[in-house]
């Protein structure tokens, strides 16, 4: 909420009473069939009654509502978020709809179009309601493993068959300290036995302080060779309001050093090279690269300097408009690992139909893409940011299996 103008909020709250007000009109017409008029006062009174108070929280929300407990004002925006897209999608859905049958009907008669109609579109709007609540209360934490196997005529013999896996964007304050619910993606990924585990940034959403406890959970990640982490955009605090920079600096400071101390090593604009029997590949890492108004910290040709003899390489780079940007066409990088646009957390995945609203900004947005022998996996993200649901876009690990052809 906060880092919305109040102009901004302005808007969405006259579109939401914009929206309800019609909604409203088209309710009475169904409340009119009850003969308690008790009955249909308290429909309409409880309807006006969540419309004022949530237009009233989310002003009060963005005016800074001073909250003691960091968390609790994160549970306060998430909550908002939620109940304001479970409550204003389906009602616009309802009028436009009601709306749409109204005006070119010409199958019911007029006294059949001011019951029948205000019905259909009234299902119309609750099945999406039911949808958005299954995504918040059922799908939001159900893990998926996501099993790709990828074949390279530059992957060395000694390191036929490895074993990745590849998770990204934790976003650990939208946990609010539930270490539990890792738990499970922790103990899925240990029984993968990868040899190595590869995490493609956005740890918190903002704050260092979201870290408070979690050092012991992810800790318990394991890997047989090596695990290895980037940043991504949230983890500058760039998204924050800062006393000082000096401030922000210690903010950025210990977002770093947590990985030191769950054994990740931050690759940040640089390579390591792994050897196996005398055969090696690089894991090359850069921070964040975006296009704008995403800042580019990251920086390529640096990163590749030390490993630029090694013809396997496997790129870690958060955002994935980097790979069509630098990478594609222009190195010989073979495997590029991302993530960013959580698959806009909404769309549809049946078999290989994929389909998000994300896809009109992101040409890559999720799972695997391919141009010529260069590859980019987009992750969907393990967990979440903004709206507290996952809708047809579940939480997901992703187990890869690199083979030489």
């Amino acid at each position: 909420m906060r880092s919305y103008s109040f102009f901004t909020i302005i808007l969405l709250c006259l579109a939401i009473l914009l929206v309800d007000t019609l909604a409203f009109y088209w309710l009475k017409s169904i409340t009119q069939l009850l003969q308690e008029v008790f009955l249909q006062n308290f429909i309409h009174i409880t309807f006006w009654t969540f419309t004022i108070g949530l237009i009233t929280a989310i002003i009060l929300l963005r005016l800074r509502l001073k909250v003691t407990h960091p968390y609790l004002n994160q549970l306060l925006i998430t909550s908002l978020y939620g109940i304001t897209i479970a409550s204003f999608i389906p009602k616009l859905i309802f009028v436009v709809v009601i709306s749409v049958l109204y005006f070119t009907n010409y199958v019911f008669s007029e006294e059949e179009s001011l019951i029948v109609i205000p019905v259909i579109g009234l299902f119309a709007g609750f099945l999406p309601f039911l949808m958005i609540c299954y995504s918040i209360f059922r799908t939001l934490y159900r893990f998926k493993v996501h099993h790709v196997k990828i074949n390279f005529n530059e992957l060395p013999g000694n390191f036929n068959e490895l074993r990745i896996v590849h998770i990204s964007d934790l976003h650990l304050g939208s946990f609010r300290s539930r270490y539990h619910i890792l738990d499970r993606a922790i103990r899925l990924i240990n029984h993968l036995e990868p040899d190595f585990i590869f995490f493609t940034g956005d740890l918190v959403n903002n704050h260092a302080w979201e870290l408070k406890g979690w050092q012991s959970v992810l800790k318990k990640l394991n890997a047989k060779t090596g695990k290895y982490a980037v940043l991504g955009n949230h983890d500058y605090g760039d998204y924050g309001k800062w006393k000082s920079e000096e401030r922000k600096r210690a903010n950025f400071e210990s977002i770093k050093y947590f990985y030191k101390k769950i054994d990740f090593k931050l690759l940040l604009n640089e390579a390591e090279s792994i050897e196996k029997d005398g055969q090696k590949i690089a894991i090359v890492g850069v921070e964040n690269w975006g296009n704008p108004p995403f800042k580019q910290y990251g920086d390529l040709k640096k990163a590749l300097k030390s490993v630029a003899n090694i013809s396997f390489k496997i790129l870690l780079s958060h955002d994935p408009s980097h790979w069509n940007k630098e990478v594609k066409k222009h190195t010989n990088i073979s495997l590029t690992l991302s993530g960013h646009t959580h698959g806009m957390q909404a769309g549809i995945n049946i078999k290989s139909k994929n389909w998000s609203p994300i896809q009109y900004k992101y040409k890559q947005w999720a799972g695997l893409y391919k141009h010529f022998n260069q590859y980019l996996y987009v992750t969907r993200g393990l967990g979440w940011m903004g709206f507290p649901g996952r809708l047809g876009m579940r939480p997901e690990i992703t187990f890869m299996e690199l083979h030489q052809q």
